[in-house]
């Protein structure tokens, strides 16, 4: 499998289902928002390499959350998916930042091949500068590095990267599981049995050197806080 994931924020049920499946089975990673506000969060906040999003759903629309990620993730790769095809919803998206725009109905062949032309043409494109602190250190989300004070670092997989950016600015307060797997993993806990987040804090704090779990606590029984001030 891929290592490149992609974001689908898309109200339709079984437009997001669709898109997700026909993703995964050409290799790629995927996380999913049913409606803008879940979609806007994901989209600031999760690592990803590119962002199918539809315009008009509840809550922000596609238009602010375009506008958001070009003030906080300038060259974020973005294909839009809209039944809007009009030239002046083509241009706005275009000129906010789109590398694409697909109008719907579309073929799911001819959406992996704009899908493939995009990541193409956005390769050598920087990702979107994105640091944040840790004890001891910083985290360059961009390259998916913890660069220590001391000199060594630790590589992050994409889904470890994108549980700690959420963690780091969810601003200490406690986050459940039930959060994680749903905004971050795009499951509906209530229908999932797994523990992957736990191997994933597992892994996080081996390469935080955080034993003692002073940054990465485990609320026993309800979920996880980071903490800035706490030593590795």
């Amino acid at each position: 499998m891929s290592d490149i994931t992609i974001l689908v924020i898309e109200d339709d049920p079984a437009v997001r289902r669709g898109i997700v499946d026909v993703l995964e089975y050409a290799g790629y990673q995927t996380l999913q928002a049913a409606d803008g506000h879940a979609g806007m969060e994901i989209a600031l906040k999760a690592n990803y390499r590119l962002l199918l999003l539809d315009l008009v759903m509840p809550g922000p629309s596609g238009f602010e959350i375009l506008a958001a990620l070009k003030r906080q993730r300038p060259g974020q790769a973005v294909i839009i998916l809209s039944a809007r095809g009009e030239e002046n919803d083509r241009v706005r998206g275009l000129v906010n930042g789109a590398d694409d725009y697909v109008v719907k109905p579309f073929s799911m062949k001819e959406l992996l091949a704009r899908v493939d032309a995009v990541l193409r043409r956005t390769c050598e494109r920087a990702a979107p500068a994105d640091e944040r602190t840790v004890p001891g250190g910083k985290v360059d989300f961009r390259r998916r590095v913890i660069d220590f004070d001391d000199g060594h670092s630790a590589e992050l997989s994409d889904r470890e990267a994108a549980l700690l950016r959420y963690l780091i600015d969810s601003g200490g307060r406690l986050v459940t599981r039930e959060e994680i797997l749903r905004h971050l993993w795009g499951l509906n806990p209530d229908r999932t049995e797994t523990r992957t987040i736990d191997m994933h804090i597992m892994h996080l704090r081996a390469k935080l050197g955080d034993k003692h779990q002073r940054t990465l606590a485990t609320v026993r029984g309800r979920g996880y806080q980071f903490l800035a001030g706490g030593a590795a």
